[in-house]
């Protein structure tokens, strides 16, 4: 996703709090922070893709900014990558005042959410990312903060400690989930705009290359923008990580043009292939295939037989096997598909098909 940095913008990050990203990726590489926040849009007409979403999202803001009030909370659900913090920065600017943003697991209890809230001012947007790791006597603290704009902050110690009432100005909550189902319902439901983002199509992921390009000051012709554009499995964040390699071997070992055989080249180097899946996703059917016969088979066990974290390939990994095709999730476990077999060239058992 196109983005751009924020530097003379709204956007700005709460006492202790960083940006943190919304997937399990590895921490990035230093340099790499700099390029995604000088890719990020900073209105709803430089965002490209999640169309329905926009469009209404303009609506509210705009009905919000005329009246002078603060905006709904809004809840953003969907895969990691797909712009659900791009947006909250979006926001931010488009009602023109301050984000403060900060990581759910950074919320260790509740004065740390008490000295974010406690700096907020009129129409301000407080951003928690990942916001079903919440611990739950913090979610607790926050309903009210939500529904009456108050918070109680202890005052001394010991049996003479009292409760102080504290007023908060109207301000705007913007949370960001990967796994809306951990979301307790008295959380979910103080929401009230609700918005899920779906995966991208091939077009607009050839748009955002070319515009990331263009920021980067790279030649890419629409070839191979379209290769990249096509193998980044439907993520803006995934696709510009895509740009910034395939650079890299269009620099060292070719004139510094990104065509489409310079892009496959790559791309194929890189381990990702024709339909977008890499190395893990690969492994992660095989072993469902080889080593549990094309499943069912949980995740737990899935989890061990490719050396990853359970929650890692449920909230990286199987959204987009799940959406391509490639896997069923059953009340039993796993099920590679036809399509899985198909792809990795691999036979099937004689009484596989009737799973499908």
């Amino acid at each position: 996703m196109a983005r751009r940095k924020h530097d003379d913008g709204p956007a700005t990050s709460g006492p202790g709090g960083r940006d943190r990203p919304d997937d399990l990726s590895p921490a990035p590489i230093p340099g790499e922070i700099e390029l995604d926040a000088a890719l990020r849009p900073r209105s709803f007409d430089e965002y490209v893709g999640q169309r329905k979403v926009v469009e209404n999202l303009q609506v509210f803001v705009e009905a919000a900014r005329r009246r002078g009030e603060a905006l709904d909370h809004v809840l953003f659900c969907g895969p990691p990558g797909l712009g659900k913090t791009t947006l909250a920065y979006v926001i931010a600017h488009a009602l023109g005042v301050t984000l403060r943003s900060v990581g759910a697991p950074a919320i260790e209890h509740k004065g740390t959410l008490a000295s974010y809230l406690t700096q907020l001012t009129a129409r301000d947007v407080l951003f928690i990312d990942e916001i079903h790791r919440l611990q739950p006597i913090v979610e607790e603290y926050l309903y009210p903060a939500m529904e009456d704009y108050r918070i109680e902050i202890p005052v001394g110690d010991g049996p003479a400690a009292q409760l102080l009432q504290m007023n908060l100005p109207r301000f705007t909550l913007i949370g960001a989930t990967t796994r809306t189902g951990l979301l307790t319902s008295p959380l979910r439901d103080r929401f009230g705009i609700v918005m899920r983002l779906e995966y991208y199509g091939a077009a607009e992921l050839t748009e955002i290359v070319s515009r990331s390009a263009a920021r980067l000051s790279l030649r890419v012709d629409g070839a191979g923008a379209s290769e990249i554009g096509r193998r980044a499995r439907g993520t803006p964040r995934i696709a510009n990580r895509l740009l910034r390699r395939v650079r890299d071997y269009a620099e060292v070992e070719g004139d510094g043009t990104i065509n489409h055989p310079v892009a496959a080249s790559a791309l194929d180097r890189l381990g990702v292939d024709q339909l977008g899946l890499d190395d893990m996703d690969r492994a992660l059917l095989r072993a469902v295939i080889e080593k549990f016969d094309g499943g069912p088979v949980g995740i737990e066990s899935l989890a061990a037989a490719v050396s990853e974290e359970s929650s890692t390939l449920e909230d990286v990994y199987e959204p987009f096997l799940l959406q391509e095709g490639f896997l069923q999730r059953t009340s039993r476990g796993r099920i590679a598909t036809r399509r899985a077999f198909e792809h990795l060239r691999l036979p099937m058992r004689a009484n596989q098909g009737s799973l499908f």
